[in-house]
């Protein structure tokens, strides 16, 4: 593998090193003084759990998990350069946006972490969004908490603190409880003047809660940074949570930790206007960074920010790719039973391949990718189908072609109400692992949009590279904003293929959502029904 990367950089630490969680990997991506030049990763799989009617992760699980992703970064790392790093220019931590962590005085967990994935929040995101004017989707972080204040959880006296995933990992490597503004939108609504919390709004949150909570909401929250701001350094104690082979020394900067979405956005160069991204992975959202204010409230969409604050529209939906893996599962399953194994990204390659040999409405065929509860779809818990009718034409690339489009079918309803809006795009980019097949789950969301989808080297990268690079902005956001940065130092004349939308595909897409919208009744009788 060809480097401009010396061992030199290693042990002098011009490099940067971006470590994500992720909804299935824990991920740490390490990149060089050009911050497209990755040096290494290393990974480390995991899974949420469904206790007391609850998603979540194990804190003790996030430790033995980074430390795992590290150590197996650290090893590439010396089999490339034989030299263990000890210390980094930068580092940023990126994770699962929104959700609850609530600790007390004493930074003691007080109730297991609640995902975002929890749709147990509906009364207190619909009593928030009458009184803050905006919409608060059910997994934001202000939902979990004021659903604890209303239940009158016995945890809410005791709170001194509530953060994110990520903003958690970064105040015990550095001691600072700080996070990115585009994270912080996640947790609650940010001002786009100040780019900070919306200080009229926490103003009535507090005057709604005058009594229930122990201090003042803004109190609670972790303090908000821009992109390109530090937000502490590796203690001491950080180094060895990170590294128990006590190799990793103290002092390393940190940026403001993010949200994997404001991660995807600088994974993708899109956080200026008329610019967007898919991410897919467990959930997939879109965002479409806005020029203007929307004009209404829409339950379909949250406004949050780029890692920079500004303005974005977001249609997040729950469910994403798990489905699809559980189907391409069985057929990899199916062809190791034949004697004729085939590994996942082949197994992936010969479905999605069919797929665009098959009828552009999916034949009839209908597929449902829900595990969990669907705000937009207006289901509090998931239950994956797969419909047809007698008369549907049951082909495996009609199949095939049924689920990719169920990937997008939620999203696509959201995105409606951005045209509604007139929101432009000029082009979406999208990443993610089901795009590393070319050409396939790309030239199908661009049918589900109506707009050009773009795909670059890093749509399988995402997050843990985005967050590396915005350690990397560190140095250079004195002489440039992020875009530019972006643009100048990143992706220019970085190769990125664009699919523009097939006009029968566009009408194929457009029939499947109409049934798959009509079908959604079959979906929630399918929740009422099955246990």
């Amino acid at each position: 593998m060809s480097t401009s990367v010396t061992r030199e950089d290693i042990v002098a630490g011009r490099t940067s090193l971006g470590i994500e969680f992720g909804s299935t990997r824990i991920k740490a991506c390490l990149i060089g003084p050009d911050p497209t030049e990755v040096i290494a990763t290393g990974s480390h799989a995991w899974e949420n759990r469904f206790e007391d009617r609850r998603w979540t992760y194990a804190l003790d699980d996030v430790w033995a998990g980074v430390q795992a992703a590290y150590a197996d970064l650290v090893t590439r790392v010396r089999e490339r350069f034989d030299v263990t790093p000890e210390t980094f220019g930068a580092i940023g931590v990126s994770a699962m946006m929104h959700g609850y962590l609530a600790f007390d005085a004493d930074d003691r967990l007080l109730v297991p972490f609640r995902t975002w994935r929890n749709t147990s929040t509906g009364p207190a995101a619909a009593e928030l969004s009458d009184l803050l004017g905006i919409n608060i989707p059910l997994r934001w972080s202000i939902a979990h908490l004021h659903q604890a204040v209303i239940d009158e959880e016995p945890h809410v006296a005791e709170i001194r603190h509530v953060t994110t995933l990520a903003g958690y990992v970064h105040s015990r490597l550095t001691g600072e409880k700080v996070l990115g503004v585009g994270d912080a939108s996640g947790m609650f609504p940010i001002d786009p003047e100040t780019r900070d919390y919306d200080q009229s709004r926490i103003d009535r949150y507090d005057a709604r809660v005058a009594g229930l909570l122990p201090a003042g909401l803004r109190s609670l929250l972790p303090a908000v940074r821009v992109a390109g701001r530090p937000a502490g350094a590796l203690t001491e104690a950080g180094a060895a949570l990170l590294d128990p082979a006590a190799n990793l020394r103290p002092g390393a900067v940190f940026c403001p930790p993010e949200g994997d979405a404001g991660t995807g956005m600088v994974a993708t160069a899109a956080v200026a206007p008329r610019t967007g991204n898919v991410s897919a992975g467990t959930s997939i959202f879109a965002m479409v960074v806005l020029e203007r204010p929307l004009q209404s409230r829409h339950h379909e969409i949250d406004v949050v920010t780029t890692p920079a604050g500004d303005l974005v529209a977001m249609v997040h939906c729950n469910n994403g790719a798990s489905e699809l893996a559980a189907w391409a599962g069985m057929f990899e399953r199916f062809a190791a039973a034949s004697g004729s194994p085939l590994p996942a990204d082949a197994v992936y390659d010969v479905l999605f391949r069919e797929a665009l040999a098959a009828e552009p409405d999916a034949g009839g065929l209908l597929a449902y990718n829900h595990l969990a509860g669907e705000p937009i779809a207006g289901t509090d818990e998931g239950r994956p189908l797969f419909v047809r009718t007698p008369d549907s034409r049951f082909t495996l690339g009609n199949a095939v072609r049924a689920q990719l489009y169920g990937v997008f079918g939620t999203l696509a309803l959201g995105m409606r109400v951005l045209e509604g809006e007139r929101v432009a795009i000029d082009r979406m980019f999208a990443h993610g692992g089901m795009f590393r097949t070319a050409g396939v789950a790309q030239r199908f969301l661009a049918a589900a949009l109506g707009a050009p989808v773009a795909v670059g080297d890093t749509a399988s990268e995402g997050g843990a590279w985005g967050i590396a690079v915005l350690a990397d902005y560190l140095s250079h956001s004195a002489d440039l904003v992020l875009d530019d940065y972006l643009q100048q130092r990143v992706f220019a004349g970085s190769p990125v293929d664009v699919a523009a939308p097939d006009a029968g595909d566009v009408a194929g897409f457009a029939s499947y959502l109409d049934r798959y919208d009509a079908g959604l009744a079959i979906e929630r009788a399918a929740v009422a029904a099955l246990s």
